[in-house]
């Protein structure tokens, strides 16, 4: 099975019933360990369509639009294109790449708080008009680019959570979104609605409660100064789980049946995106270099004759970890290979291929000795970094296996949701039966 990175004509492997994600990941890794040992995914589609219904379930009649920053593969947007999923994009490339997968404009906001002006421009020659606008700087560089945009307010919350301070980086205050109306006034700006965010790490959900009743009352004001308001976006900060989807939804169903009744007009939308595609991809790494040490400090208190271990990978922070430079990712490790249960842990790193200082992936685990050359797997790898390019300049950027099972692939056929574009990328993968006795060892934290 080929793997594609950012190629448009990629393919989805149609697997068989009996066929599983381990499968598939054994299979690739034994042709990379005889064509050349490269970091690679693989990508459940099939993921997107359960997620997509577990939405429309739960959520409905929310539409999403998913944040294409998230992870901007064409598998990806494709499969949430046609399933009927906006995008919400943050810059210029992001705006071209849904278009060129045949998307709308219609279904297309522009939602980075700080634009260019050249990106603005793009934006309303593409017929992009919706954007987030919290100030008005902003709103003056969008008027003299854009006449035709429509705005949605982006109004702060308040997150009881560490990470508030960030959270209200960006956003308008109620008092500011008066004067913000004002300005868009005099230079004939439309404002069509009221954007909120709650992080995903936010403790408490009366946070909801909170945003909403603020964006009522900008509602409120915005028919003093004769703006038609009719979108409400609710941001992103779904975490995939359907408990916490259940959760947020109990919260906030009442408040838009009272302040936002179908009646009323307004649709109200939200941006999930790691909801959508955390889980659905896995990473698969491979072990290039290895050192052992005597152990210090805390690791004496566990066998003063035990190694320590520290194992560099051929993927890093300056690749798929990403993440972990910005917030707390809490990447676990799955030794590929077949061991005894009873072989002994080590304490172990886990470290990039750039040799900085800042490309640690794992502090500390506990893992049998592993050997250069060995694979280490990683679930719920998919939001973040795949389709951006490295900072690093000797970086490899690992291929993508899309797959997705026969049942996934006859939900989307019957339900009439399968465009002919969609269906050319599929081909069957008549067996995937794993090539050698081997099981996973998850490594204790």
């Amino acid at each position: 099975m080929k793997g594609f990175l950012e190629d448009a004509n990629y393919s989805i492997g149609l697997l068989d019933e009996g066929a599983t994600l381990a499968d598939v990941i054994d299979n690739c890794i034994y042709e990379h360990t005889h064509t050349g040992k490269r970091a690679f995914y693989v990508g459940d589609l099939g993921k997107l369509v359960k997620k997509n219904m577990q939405w429309q379930n739960v959520m409905a009649p929310i539409k999403p639009f998913y944040p294409v920053r998230c992870n901007s593969t064409p598998g990806v947007l494709e499969i949430l294109g046609t399933l009927g999923v906006g995008f919400a994009c943050s810059s210029k490339s992001e705006m071209a790449l849904v278009q060129d997968l045949g998307f709308s404009p219609e279904n297309i906001i522009y939602t980075n708080p700080c634009k260019q002006a050249s990106q603005i421009k793009y934006a309303a020659k593409a017929g992009i008009n919706i954007m987030t606008c919290d100030n008005d700087i902003e709103l003056k560089k969008i008027a003299r680019n854009h006449p035709n945009a429509k705005l949605l307010l982006h109004i702060a919350t308040e997150d009881i959570t560490a990470d508030e301070e960030m959270n209200m980086k960006f956003g308008t205050t109620l008092k500011n979104c008066r004067h913000l109306m004002e300005c868009a006034k005099e230079l004939g700006v439309q404002i069509v609605g009221v954007k909120f965010h709650v992080s995903g790490s936010c403790e408490e959900l009366q946070a909801y409660i909170h945003a909403i009743s603020d964006a009522r009352c900008v509602f409120d004001m915005a028919e003093e100064f004769g703006f038609k308001m009719n979108m409400l976006d609710i941001g992103g900060g779904f975490t995939g789980s359907e408990l916490q989807l259940e959760e947020v939804n109990h919260v906030i169903r009442p408040l838009l049946d009272v302040y936002f009744p179908k009646e009323s007009g307004v649709n109200v939308i939200a941006e999930p995106g790691c909801y959508y595609v955390s889980s659905a991809f896995t990473l698969a790494v491979n072990i290039i270099a290895k050192k052992s040490a005597e152990p210090s400090g805390v690791e004496q208190t566990r066998n003063d004759d035990e190694p320590v271990f520290t194992y560099y990978i051929n993927d890093g922070v300056y690749g798929s970890f990403a993440s972990k430079l910005s917030e707390k990712l809490n990447a676990i490790p799955e030794v590929h290979k077949k061991y005894k249960e009873d072989e002994p842990l080590f304490a172990s790193s886990l470290w990039g291929p750039s040799c900085d200082e800042l490309d640690q992936i794992v502090e500390s685990c506990l893992l049998p000795e592993l050997s250069v050359g060995d694979w280490l797997i990683f679930d719920n790898m998919g939001s973040g970094t795949l389709g951006e390019q490295s900072a690093f300049n000797d970086y490899q950027r690992p291929l993508i296996y899309y797959m997705m099972s026969f049942s996934d692939w006859d939900e989307m056929h019957d339900a009439g949701i399968a465009s002919d574009t969609l269906m050319k990328n599929f081909f069957f993968v008549p067996s995937c039966v794993p090539l050698g006795p081997e099981d996973r060892f998850s490594a204790a934290a």
